[in-house]
């Protein structure tokens, strides 16, 4: 395969993690021009490419060597990893959105009383490895069909008894008359990438791009808080602040014993958290994004 300097990165072409790992990469600093078959993205400003796909298909194209990184489901990572036996991918870095879970869901009204309930019945899925896996652990014989798509009508249909799916609010499972049971993993957004790192220009790119990633993912709902006060309120205001965090206290010039506090809140602050931090004596308070930070 012939030597690359830019990195290349999977990313899923349309779906529910579309949009968030775009927002990701701009807040990043990133920016593409897309090739018109919709399938490249050509960074503009960085050494950085996008190939977008299919998820299921990232691991392979990192394994391959296609891509050097991937955004893609933990759920899609522990499956590729599941139907090779071993994998030289890992997850960088975690990156707090798409969170889901693999789960069991029966009929509402079938009887459950934990795994050992599926012995014997067929189960439906796309995520046939892991929930195989999953099955032995917890010694059950169950059969398990694999489908490419709308796994939760299985049961209506009469090909399933039951089904391993993927869960965000409930609702389609609702929908369908059906209901979660046992939870088979956990899921979230991860950026994925080969256990050895490249050692050459990509490497670079992609220490960069880690310490970006942190930057944004840190701060992310976050919100700096402006304020003024005399020196005497300091405790009381920091009392009140949400999230207990550790704030800055600046003497301000010509005004002895007058400060400014400021202070990255994770926490909500909403209107009766101000006004609790007012009556502590704060004044002339200031709310505001935050972006990215740099440790």
């Amino acid at each position: 395969m012939m030597a690359r300097e830019r990195l290349r990165i999977a990313v899923q072409k349309s779906g529910r993690l579309s949009e968030s790992c775009f927002d990701l990469l701009e807040r990043c600093g990133l920016r593409f021009r897309r090739s018109r078959d919709g399938l490249f993205c050509y960074g503009e400003g960085e050494p950085v490419d996008l190939l977008l796909v299919r998820d299921d298909d990232i691991p392979g194209l990192i394994g391959q060597g296609v891509c050097d990184l991937g955004i893609v489901g933990r759920n899609v990572l522990e499956e590729y990893a599941a139907g090779v036996g071993a994998t030289a991918l890992r997850s960088l870095r975690d990156l707090g959105f798409g969170r889901c879970r693999l789960a069991i869901a029966i009929p509402r009204e079938a009887d459950y009383g934990g795994p050992g309930s599926l012995a014997g019945l067929r189960i439906a899925t796309s995520y046939p490895n892991l929930l195989r896996d999953w099955l032995r652990r917890q010694s059950v014989a169950a059969a398990v069909v694999t489908l490419a798509g709308s796994v939760e009508i299985a049961p209506r249909l009469g090909t399933a008894d039951a089904i391993c799916d993927l869960v965000q609010s409930g609702a389609t499972l609702l929908a369908n008359q059906l209901r979660e049971v046992d939870c088979v993993l956990d899921s979230e957004a991860a950026l994925v990438g080969p256990v050895s790192l490249p050692v050459d220009e990509r490497g670079d790119a992609i220490e960069w791009l880690l310490r970006r990633v942190d930057g944004v993912t840190r701060v992310r709902g976050s919100r700096l808080l402006l304020l003024q006060a005399a020196r005497d309120c300091v405790d009381a205001i920091i009392a009140a602040l949400p999230g207990a965090p550790s704030p800055t206290v600046l003497q301000m010039d010509g005004r002895p014993g007058e400060v400014m506090v400021q202070a990255l809140c994770a926490d909500e602050l909403g209107w009766r958290q101000l006004e609790a931090i007012q009556r502590a004596g704060a004044r002339e308070l200031f709310v505001l994004p935050v972006e990215r930070a740099l440790a």
